[in-house]
């Protein structure tokens, strides 16, 4: 695991859906990625069904232990992160309205959507800063998006908001260090949370995975769905 040409990869809630997806992916396009999940026998499960150079780390995005533990590892191994994925999410609430919403379920979903990508990112900020291509990509929504806003599931679509503020002040922070952090929509995907009728996994990863993998000098703040700006 310390192959210093390749480029090291950190994907949260890799052991599903989309970000299993974009995990496959990125080790297709001979990256080390680190599936992290927060049990430790689905990590493994999933990374062993990618294959070589996939490792299985455990880590709940909702523990700050569990994150220095990652940070840690990571140093050690490696000595730096080239990528980090925010893809973790919970709670898509559409059985609720705004209007009458269990606050409680929007305090939840936003220790995972909101304040786990947060802390996770500051905790790793050192190591992204050790590489020369520093890369952040907060997995989003386009129900995140006020430029077409209405009725939508209140926890998930306001955390995912705040999440995209976060990008921006992110990336406005980060730009002198070359660390390029966008927002990415994968659409309406066929997932657990996204329910059938989707379109294929593949083709949502892929955005995540274009912005993982974005060269230097390429945007950064930016929210996109397919490589294409999205409206915020």
């Amino acid at each position: 695991m310390s192959d210093s040409r390749r480029t090291v990869a950190l994907v949260t809630g890799g052991n599903r859906g989309i970000g299993h997806e974009v995990c496959r992916q990125l080790a297709g396009l001979g990256h080390t990625v680190l599936l992290a999940a927060r049990s430790a026998e689905a990590a493994e499960k999933a990374a062993a069904d990618i294959g070589p150079d996939t490792y299985p780390v455990q880590l709940d995005v909702t523990s700050a232990q569990d994150m220095e533990r990652v940070a840690d590892e990571v140093k050690r191994r490696f000595g730096r992160l080239d990528a980090l994925v925010n893809n973790a999410a919970i709670t898509y609430d559409t059985w609720q309205r705004a209007a009458d919403a269990d606050l409680s379920v929007v305090r939840e979903a936003a220790e995972t959507n909101l304040y786990g990508p947060w802390r996770l990112t500051q905790t790793l900020l050192p190591l992204l800063r050790a590489s020369p291509r520093g890369r952040v990509v907060n997995v989003s929504s386009g129900v995140a998006s006020l430029a077409d806003m209405g009725t939508a599931p209140p926890a998930y679509a306001t955390t995912k908001v705040a999440l995209n503020a976060l990008t921006r002040m992110l990336a406005a922070e980060l730009r002198a260090d070359g660390i390029l952090v966008n927002s990415v929509c994968p659409g309406w995907v066929a997932t657990d949370m996204g329910g059938a009728g989707g379109r294929p996994v593949a083709e949502g990863a892929a955005g995540v995975v274009w912005a993982a993998t974005l060269p230097g000098g390429g945007p950064t703040g930016g929210f996109f769905r397919d490589g294409v700006r999205v409206e915020w």
